[in-house]
């Protein structure tokens, strides 16, 4: 794997004319020193593609490039947020974990670190052992893990590169709208199934960190959206429309990197789907909330200094089912059903019982100054999580909260009380892709929410 790295750095220098408007400018950029860079991830060979279980061949070629970008951002006491996107289905655990190992080098210790990935269905499949467990060729397990080797070996040397290159800026929160984010959870009168529902609640909030220098000059960009990135099913790999998205926020600002952090989408979806030039759409559709949102005068300048916490939380799952059960499963029609069981099988064969808790469940907050805060939830997270978070963590009028699903660790699907209830996919058949045994207890939505703002407070401006 031998692409070149694409690397853009934040540099400038302030201006010696000390006017009261320069003064006051360069009082502004004193809060914060900033780099941005890309690097390109896409795989050398056609290893077999994640997001979609029914896929039963490898990736054939690409349409475009696939990227990981660093965003770091200092304060004035040297604290250090380095924020990584990525056009992925999901951030593993085993890839978090040897990025964070690696990157230590550069002071760079788990609070600092955010891991986020766009959720393209486009993208490599990260997941050896669910490559195994699902039947497919073990040579494409091994290419999956050497894949992961090679993307965090290349992350880990931007994040070095990036660190290395900050310097100061201004930062600047504001945000806007993008509508093709539908839900996806239509209730029948036999439950939910995976199909446009125009009453469903949304998110269609489009958050923008932009990056200026001096001069007032954008050099990175920095934004969100609730959608999962289904638009395409093909074999090619593609970052869907964040991807273009990204393409026509920079085409758009020449020498400016543009990154997308996806947000608690787990029942959005984009509507209408399935052609490129439907994903091209819709990424046109976001870049021009983004541009929106670049323009509004309804702006906040961050001002101060970096708060930063990390924990790991401890959820249950609800009862695992019995042997029984599970010897019942294996002669389902379904074949996805079948492999799940025999999973749980061999797990209760050689451990004596089925793991009912998950002890690492990552949870990230971080403040931006006085007037922003930032949740990664791990996981595909609900909108649920988003619309609850942004109601009890607001500082005020001034202030913005800004929630991002898909970080650290993708482990599969994350509910909410609400849609646990309501069960169907995202409330818990989906865990049969999954290494875990089912439905999450029903103390899952208030576990996580009392972590939030448990961080929240260990972060708040003093």
């Amino acid at each position: 794997m031998r692409h070149a790295i694409v690397l853009t750095s934040l540099m400038w220098l302030g201006s010696s004319v000390l006017s009261e408007q320069s003064q006051a400018m360069e009082d502004v950029a004193s809060d914060w020193r900033v780099a941005a860079g890309a690097v390109v991830i896409t795989p050398d060979e056609d290893i077999w593609m994640g997001g979609y279980a029914a896929r039963d061949e490898p990736a054939d070629g690409k349409i475009h490039d696939l990227f990981a970008k660093v965003l770091v951002v200092e304060d004035r006491h040297g604290e250090r947020l380095v924020i990584v996107t990525t056009d992925l289905l999901g951030i593993t655990g085993e890839l978090r974990a040897a990025v964070e190992l690696q990157v230590k080098q550069y002071g760079v210790d788990r609070k600092n670190l955010l891991m986020n990935a766009s959720h393209t269905h486009c993208g490599p499949e990260l997941r050896s052992e669910r490559l195994l467990r699902m039947g497919i060729d073990s040579r494409f397990a091994a290419l999956s893990r050497h894949y992961v080797r090679w993307i965090s070996e290349r992350i880990a040397r931007l994040v070095g590169e990036v660190v290395s290159r900050v310097e100061p800026a201004r930062l600047i929160y504001s945000h806007a709208r993008a509508g093709f984010a539908m839900n996806r959870r239509l209730p029948t009168g036999k439950g939910f199934i995976n199909s446009p529902n125009p009453d469903g609640v949304t998110d269609h909030q489009v958050p923008v960190l932009r990056v200026e220098n001096d001069a007032g000059e954008i050099k990175a960009v920095l934004f969100g959206y609730a959608c999962h990135a289904t638009t395409l099913s093909f074999q090619q790999f593609c970052g869907d429309y964040p991807a273009f998205a990204q393409q026509f926020v920079e085409d758009a600002h020449p020498g400016a990197i543009a990154m997308f952090m996806n947000g608690c989408s787990a029942d959005q979806n984009p509507y209408p789907r399935r052609t490129l030039d439907l994903a091209k759409q819709h990424g046109r559709a976001l870049a021009n909330g983004v541009e929106t949102a670049l323009m509004t005068k309804k702006h906040i300048e961050l001002t101060g200094t970096l708060g930063l916490a990390f924990q790991h939380v401890a959820l249950r799952f609800a009862d695992p089912p019995s042997r029984a059960d599970l010897d019942q499963q294996l002669q389902s029609g379904n074949r996805y059903i079948r492999i799940h069981a025999q999973s749980l099988i061999d797990e209760l064969d050689s451990a004596g019982h089925i793991e009912t808790e998950f002890n690492h469940f990552p949870v990230q907050v971080v403040s931006l100054g006085r007037e922003l805060i930032l949740v990664g939830i791990c996981g595909e997270a609900v909108v649920d999580y988003s619309l609850r978070c942004k109601k009890e963590l607001s500082r005020g009028p001034g202030t913005g909260v800004w929630v991002a699903g898909y970080c650290n660790d993708v482990f599969g699907y994350l509910p909410s009380e609400r849609v646990l209830q309501e069960g169907g996919y995202e409330g818990g058949d989906a865990m049969r892709y999954t290494k875990f045994p089912g439905p999450f207890h029903s103390s899952v939505e208030s576990r996580i929410m009392n972590s939030i703002h448990q961080l929240a407070n260990e972060v708040a401006p003093k």
